[in-house]
């Protein structure tokens, strides 16, 4: 499911943020977001606490757990993945 859920956040960074020449096979698991890599700037840390919001259902409540969290896909996927799970326990 891992791999999967990369590719899956890699299509919509690349959809969300409109990076029209650009494949998931471009973007590395561990490459930076911000920073160098893909130089993401605030703005594009925004719209990425739309996507998760709007995809997936998780609410990213501050500023920290969104810098900690989105440095790299590995970190976005484990971050999502462990929300996920947290809001699956809850229900049960």
């Amino acid at each position: 499911m891992n791999d999967d859920l990369r590719k899956k956040l890699k299509e919509l960074l690349i959809e969300r943020l409109k990076f029209e020449d650009m494949t998931p096979d471009d973007i590395k698991d561990d490459d930076p977001l911000f920073a160098g890599g893909l130089g993401l700037d605030s703005i594009d840390a925004l719209e990425i606490v739309v996507m998760l919001e709007t995809e997936f259902g998780i609410k990213v409540k501050n500023e920290s757990a969104a810098r900690d969290n989105f440095h790299s896909i590995s970190s976005l996927a484990d971050f999502v993945r462990h929300r996920l799970t947290d809001q699956e326990q809850a229900k049960v």
